[in-house]
């Protein structure tokens, strides 16, 4: 597909999960595109009256309803150009314990979003997943590397649609909620120590301004079943608790560990090395072309893929790692992160005083 951020002006936009982090973002950028309507389709009304004041734009139209209801995407995304697919379980604890509601929501919820965008004959959508869909060991990896198929296949089933489907992956979004860094800056304020899991492990850093340019890299780029990774810096959890210690001027030991939670990884990766043998590095991205292979195997059952010896997944360990003092930069290029700051100082002010 060969289009450009420019043709989104005018259009119809649906984000579903738009009163998340992400979807806030995308929301104020689409907005500032000049579209002619963005539909949020979410299931929390609170949320959405929040948003509805906080924008104060009549293009911003919220539809109430959940993805796992098919007769509610459909009803969302009748008269849409493109669609935004954020709607998803993301917290690994909650899907370790109620793995079918994760299956129900980022599976079969995506299932109900391709399907319903197919029918209304969408011209594009854009599936938002995980780092942690790469090798996943826990459940809320494991739906979203079904996701991901599950959206991916619609390419690989019928060649000659007109809606484009393709998915981005991404790692850890700073500041996005029920992430560890509004958590660390909470314990700060409560003069606490910081809680880490392990001090070694690492995670890819990105802002959620980073996770919006991926998916309009993907909307403007996209064949049929691609997927999309942003390349990232990572950093190790030690570092960035330390990083956060010395911006807000803690003194002492800034952290205790409390172990590794269950289905936690050392590391994450945000492409495989099964996925790298076949991807087209685009400087600051990775493209993933599908898998276009048939259920016709003759071909590799003699033959193996030789472009896979050797190969290296694209992971936290391995990457560009930033030290403290590049942790604390990032960070500061974060507007909560100095909005923070500002805040601390205005109370230490008022100590003082």
């Amino acid at each position: 597909m060969t289009t450009s951020t420019d043709s989104l002006a005018g259009s119809r936009v649906l984000v579903t999960g738009g009163t998340g982090s992400f979807g806030k973002t995308v929301t104020k950028r689409l907005l500032a595109r000049g579209v002619a309507e963005v539909r949020i389709l979410s299931r929390d009304e609170a949320k959405q009256d929040q948003l509805r004041n906080e924008l104060g734009d009549p293009r911003a139209r919220f539809h109430l309803g959940d993805v796992r209801e098919p007769e509610s995407v459909h009803r969302a995304v009748r008269g849409v150009d493109h669609v935004f697919h954020a709607a998803a379980l993301k917290q690994v604890p909650s899907c370790e314990f109620f793995p079918l509601e994760a299956v129900r929501t980022n599976v079969l919820g995506s299932q109900n979003v391709v399907a319903a965008a197919v029918s209304a004959g969408v011209q594009s959508v854009v599936c938002l997943s995980t780092d942690k869909a790469v090798y996943p060991v826990n459940a809320m990896g494991l739906s979203k590397a079904l996701m991901e198929k599950v959206a991916l296949s619609f390419g690989l089933n019928d060649h000659v649609s007109d809606t484009t489907v393709s998915c981005v992956r991404y790692g850890n979004v700073m500041y996005s909620r029920g992430s560890v860094i509004p958590l660390f800056v909470d314990q700060i304020r409560r003069g606490q120590q910081l809680t880490i899991t392990n001090p070694e492990m690492t995670r890819f850093m990105m802002s959620l301004e980073d996770s919006v340019d991926l998916v309009e890299h993907a909307f403007v780029h996209a064949d049929q079943g691609d997927l999309f990774v942003k390349k990232a810096a990572s950093c190790t959890i030690g570092d960035l608790a330390r990083a956060l210690a010395n911006l807000f001027g803690v003194t002492g030991e800034p952290f205790r560990v409390i172990g590794t939670r269950h289905a936690e990884k050392l590391s994450e990766a945000l492409a495989s090395r099964e996925e790298l043998s076949r991807a087209q590095d685009m400087g600051e991205y990775f493209r993933i072309p599908a898998d276009v292979r048939d259920l016709n195997y003759s071909a590799y059952v003699e033959e193996g893929d030789p472009t896979q010896t050797g190969r290296l997944a694209y992971d936290s360990h391995s990457v560009e790692r930033l030290d403290v003092c590049g942790v604390e930069d990032l960070l500061l290029s974060l507007p909560e992160i100095r909005a923070e700051l500002a805040a601390a100082g205005r109370r230490v002010m008022e100590i003082a005083a």
